[in-house]
């Protein structure tokens, strides 16, 4: 058997690094997909949860004014002794303490998703880039 020139052999080095720096490229940019995947949903989660809160708070708002109109109505001379309004008042409070909650989580969710920066997929092409100039820095 003949052995293989250096020049088929050079050839081949070059065509496996390119072969594995193509895989690396899309590795990463899957790394990046699923990355900035992940982080809007978490906005898409936090923006669901803040209408919920507002409207959460806008119902609940409702009832303060509806238990506030009950209020005057008992008030005015022509009203009874019959405490209607405080009936209002309890589920506009839960309703509020719901829309706290929802506001909180919404509020939570925005922090977890904002910015949606693959991270991950930077830090590992700055370390790909860092061991190709090593290995360059070696060749020398």
């Amino acid at each position: 058997m003949a052995a293989e020139s250096p020049t088929h052999d050079l050839a081949q080095t070059v065509q496996e690094i390119s072969e594995r720096a193509s895989l690396l490229v899309r590795e990463e940019i899957e790394l990046a997909k699923a990355e900035v995947t992940e982080k809007v949903t978490k906005l898409l989660r936090g923006i669901v949860i803040g209408l919920a809160a507002g409207f959460f708070v806008s119902i609940g708002a409702l009832f303060l004014l509806h238990g506030m109109a009950w209020l005057a109505w008992y008030v005015l001379p022509t009203g009874n002794n019959l405490s209607f309004f405080w009936g209002f008042f309890v589920v506009a409070g839960l309703l509020f303490v719901a829309g706290g909650v929802a506001g909180y989580l919404a509020a939570k969710f925005f922090k977890g998703g904002a910015p949606p920066v693959p991270t991950m997929a930077i830090k590992e092409a700055g370390l790909i880039k860092r061991t190709f100039q090593r290995s360059k820095k070696k060749k020398r």
